[in-house]
C-alpha cells in the first residue's frame, strides 16, 4: 500500500500522472479533431416498430465479472462459469444481465479476451434456458482528473470494473480509428473535453458522426463474437449536464434545427444563474434555452433509434431511474422520447441503505414507467432493486410483485468501500425467494391488470418547458403527492401521459376520472381532447393551473381552464393541489368518491394493490412502515448504514375491509408469503349487501403477502 502512494505522489510531482500545479493534465482544452469521412447507417426515415420481444423475462439477475475475468480463457475462469451457471438454474433466474466491463471503450484492447467471456458465458447459460443480456456505457471513459477524483473514482464505482489509461497513454487511445479525444463533447465553459464530476468520467458527444461510426462498427463485432440474447446500452442521457456540448456538431445541429446559436457561458439571459448547481442552470422564460434542452434531447434519441437500427429484432434497453422530474432536463434523459425504439424497460430502483425501506416515493416512479411500457406495445417492465443481502433481496422482489413487473435482484458489494466479509453470491440472494414465487405463487406479471379508479395525468411539456409554480414546485411534485394519497388509500391508479393526453378514443376507453393537478402546459390538440372527454360525460379534478402555456412554453393570451370551466363546469371537481393536504381523503369524505376497498380495521399501514388475472381479482400486501435493521458497522459511500434486515412498526395485523364490488367470481382465497414457507391461511369473502367483507391476518408477516 505505502509503495502505491509513493508512486502516486511521485507521477504527480513528475506531471506524468493525474494533475501538476493544480492543473489538470487528464483533461485540457479539447484539440480540435481531425475531420473524418465516415458513413452511418440511414435512420431518417426509421419508425417506430412494434416491440420485438422474442421472450419474456421474468426473474433476471445480475452477471457480476471481475477484473480476474479477464484473464478467460484460463481453466479456473470457465470452471467457475461453469458453476455460477448451474446455480442460477437453480435459483431460477430466466435472464441475466451482464454487471462489470461497463465503461465498455476503457476495454478496447481487450475486446476480444471480453467478448471470449461472454460467449462463454452464453454457452452454459443456454444449456439452462437462461438468456445473457450485455449491458454497458458506450459513451464515456474514466478519466479522473486529479487526485482526488482517482480516489473516489476507485472508493465509489469497483462495480464498474476499473481499467483505464492513464493521462499519457489516454492521449493515444482509440478504436477503430477513432481518437477518443477527438470525439469527446467540449466544455461549454473553457473549451475542455465534458466531464462528469459524479462519475469521473470523459463524455463523447452523441452528435459527433465520428463516435456513432466507432459505436455502430463496435456493436456490429460484439453481435459477431457474443451470441447474446438482448442488449442494454446504458446512460443514453448526458452526465456532463448542461455544461456541454459546444462541439462543432452541436452547434451545426443548433442552428440547422432550430436556427439559433450556442450563446456564452456568460450570457444569464440565457444559462440562468450558474451560481447554483448545474441541475438548476437555464432561464426557462427563455424559448432559446428551452429548444436547446430539446436539441440536446434529440441527439441522444438519434442514437437509440441508430443502435436499433444495428441490432435489429435483438431487445434493446436503456436504463433509466427516473422519468418524472425537471432536473432530468440537465442530462438530457428523457425515456418518453426513447421508448419508441426499445423494446424492454426497466426502474433503476436505487439503494442498499436502510432508506430502501421508504419505498412510497418509488412508486410514482415505478407506475410511470409501467405505464411507457405498457404503451409501447405491452413491453416489458423491470424493476432494478440493489442489496447486500437477503433481506434488501426480499424487499426488491416484493416491489416487483406489488408493482406487478419482472424483478431483476442484483447485489451490490462492489459499490461499497470494499466488499463485505460475508458478502452473498448473487444466486444466494434470490435463491429463496424466486423458488417459492415458482413453486407457490407463479402469477405471470404480464397477465395481471391493474385495478384501476383515477387516471393522473402526467404531462410532459410541463417538464420539457421546465414550468414551476410561484412556490418552486413542479407538475411532478403534485404527482408523487396523489401517489402517495392512492397508496394510503389503497386507490388503484395508473398515469395518462402527454400522447394519450390528445387521444380523444384513449381517454373514453375508461370511465374513472382524470387528475388535473398543476398541467401548466396544455396543447390545443390535449385541450380539445379533454374537451370531448368531458362533454361525453367524463369527470375530471382540476387542481390550476390548467393551461396558461401552451406546449412549446409560450405563455397564453388567456388560460385554458377559464373555457374549461365554463363549458364542463358540471363534470369536474376544482379542488386544492395535493400539495395543499390529502385531496383524495377530502373527496372520500365529502362522498364524491368512493374507493373500491375501504380498510375498516386495523392498521393502516398496510398497503394493498389489487390486479386482475382473467376474471380472477389477487390482493398484493406490502408494508409501507418497514423498520429497517441496519448493519452495525457496514455504511455506504453516502455514510448511511447497509441495510442487513427488516421488521416492521405494525402490530395490528388482522385487517377488515369493505370490497364495494357487486359480484366476484370467486370468494375463497389463500393468503400466502414467503415468511410462512409453504404454509397459508384461507380467506373468504363474504357477501355483504351491495359488496364484500374481507377479513385478512397478516399477523407474523412483516413484509409482503398475496392473497389469490
Amino acid at each position: 500500500m505505502s509503495s502505491r502512494r509513493k508512486f502516486i505522489k511521485q507521477s504527480l510531482a513528475s506531471g506524468i500522472g493525474l494533475s501538476m500545479g493544480g492543473i489538470s493534465l487528464a483533461n485540457p482544452a479539447a484539440e480540435k479533431p481531425a475531420v473524418k469521412s465516415v458513413s452511418l447507417p440511414d435512420i431518417s426515415n426509421m419508425v417506430s416498430m412494434p416491440p420485438d420481444m422474442p421472450f419474456i423475462p421474468r426473474r433476471v439477475a445480475s452477471w457480476w465479472v471481475t477484473i480476474e475475468d479477464l484473464q478467460w480463457s484460463q481453466k479456473s475462469i470457465r470452471d467457475k462459469i461453469k458453476r455460477r451457471a448451474a446455480a442460477f438454474a437453480e435459483a431460477q433466474i430466466d435472464m441475466v444481465v451482464n454487471y462489470g466491463f461497463h465503461i465498455r471503450f476503457d476495454f478496447s484492447n481487450y475486446f476480444g479476451q471480453l467478448h471470449g467471456l461472454m460467449a462463454n458465458a452464453c454457452e452454459e447459460l443456454h444449456q439452462y434456458g437462461i438468456k445473457f443480456m450485455d449491458h454497458y456505457s458506450c459513451n464515456h471513459v474514466e478519466r479522473p482528473k486529479d487526485e482526488a477524483d482517482f480516489h473516489k473514482l476507485h472508493r465509489s464505482h469497483r462495480h464498474h470494473v476499473l481499467l483505464f489509461h492513464d493521462p499519457i497513454a489516454a492521449a493515444h487511445a482509440q478504436y477503430e480509428g477513432h481518437r477518443f479525444h477527438d470525439i469527446c463533447e467540449v466544455d461549454i465553459r473553457d473549451g475542455s473535453r465534458g466531464y462528469s464530476l459524479q462519475y469521473q468520467m470523459e463524455a463523447f458527444c452523441h452528435n459527433n458522426p465520428n463516435f456513432l461510426d466507432m459505436h455502430v462498427k463496435y456493436l456490429k463485432r460484439l453481435l459477431n463474437e457474443v451470441p447474446i440474447d438482448a442488449i442494454e446500452v446504458d446512460d443514453m442521457c448526458d452526465y456532463v449536464g448542461l455544461a456541454a456540448c459546444g462541439c462543432v456538431h452541436c452547434r451545426e445541429r443548433f442552428k440547422r434545427d432550430y436556427g439559433r446559436e450556442i450563446p456564452p457561458f456568460d450570457d444569464k439571459s440565457f444559462w440562468g444563474d450558474t451560481s447554483k448547481p448545474m441541475l438548476w442552470w437555464g432561464n426557462y422564460e427563455n424559448p432559446a434555452f428551452r429548444d436547446f434542452i430539446q436539441m440536446k434531447t434529440d441527439g441522444i434519441v438519434d442514437h437509440v433509434k441508430l443502435v436499433k437500427s444495428v441490432v435489429g429484432d435483438l431487445p434493446l434497453m436503456s436504463c433509466c431511474s427516473s422519468t418524472g422530474p425537471i432536473t432530468l432536463n440537465a442530462i438530457s434523459l428523457d425515456l418518453e422520447k426513447m421508448s419508441p425504439y426499445l423494446d424492454f424497460f426497466m426502474l433503476e430502483n436505487v439503494g442498499t441503505n436502510i432508506h430502501s425501506v421508504n419505498w412510497i416515493p418509488k412508486d410514482a416512479e415505478a407506475l410511470h414507467q409501467k405505464d411507457i411500457a405498457k404503451q409501447r406495445g405491452d413491453s416489458p417492465a423491470i424493476a432494478l432493486s440493489y442489496t447486500i443481502y437477503e433481506r434488501g433481496g426480499y424487499l426488491g422482489w416484493a416491489l416487483s410483485r406489488f408493482w406487478g413487473v419482472a424483478n431483476w435482484s442484483s447485489t451490490h458489494n462492489q459499490r461499497l468501500i470494499e466488499d463485505p466479509a460475508d458478502a452473498r453470491e448473487m444466486e444466494e440472494v434470490i435463491h429463496e425467494w424466486n423458488n417459492w414465487e415458482v413453486q407457490q405463487s407463479d402469477l405471470d406479471f404480464r397477465e395481471g391488470e391493474d385495478l384501476v379508479e383515477v387516471r393522473l395525468v402526467s404531462n410532459s411539456y410541463c417538464r420539457d418547458n421546465g414550468w414551476r409554480d410561484e412556490d418552486g414546485k413542479e407538475h411532478w411534485d403534485r404527482l408523487k403527492a396523489w401517489s402517495a394519497s392512492c397508496v394510503a388509500h389503497n386507490v388503484g391508479y395508473r398515469f395518462v401521459r402527454a400522447r394519450e393526453l390528445s387521444d380523444v378514443a384513449a381517454l373514453l376507453s375508461e370511465k374513472t376520472p382524470l387528475v388535473l393537478d398543476g398541467v401548466a402546459c396544455v396543447s390545443d390538440a390535449q385541450y380539445n381532447a379533454i374537451s370531448s372527454f368531458l362533454a361525453s360525460g367524463g369527470k375530471a379534478w382540476l387542481a390550476l393551473p390548467f393551461g396558461t402555456h401552451d406546449e412549446k412554453g409560450y405563455l397564453r393570451d388567456k388560460p385554458l381552464h377559464d373555457a374549461l370551466l365554463r363549458r364542463f363546469k358540471r363534470n369536474i371537481t376544482v379542488l386544492e393541489s395535493a400539495l395543499q393536504g390529502d385531496m383524495l381523503d377530502k373527496l372520500i369524505q365529502e362522498g364524491r368518491f368512493k374507493p373500491l376497498l375501504t380498510q375498516v380495521g386495523g392498521d393502516k399501514r398496510w398497503a394493498v394493490r389489487m390486479r386482475w388475472h382473467g376474471d380472477k381479482l389477487v390482493f398484493h400486501f406490502l408494508n409501507s412502515a418497514i423498520k429497517a435493521i441496519p448493519h452495525p458497522t457496514i455504511k455506504d459511500n453516502g455514510g448511511s448504514p447497509i441495510l442487513q434486515d427488516i421488521d416492521s412498526s405494525i402490530t395490528d395485523n388482522r385487517l377488515s375491509y369493505r370490497l364495494n364490488l357487486a359480484s366476484l367470481n370467486e370468494t375463497s382465497y389463500i393468503l400466502q408469503t414467503p415468511e410462512l414457507k409453504e404454509a397459508h391461511r384461507e380467506i373468504t369473502c363474504i357477501k355483504k349487501g351491495k359488496g364484500y367483507d374481507l377479513d385478512v391476518d397478516l399477523s407474523d408477516i412483516k413484509l409482503y403477502a398475496v392473497l389469490q
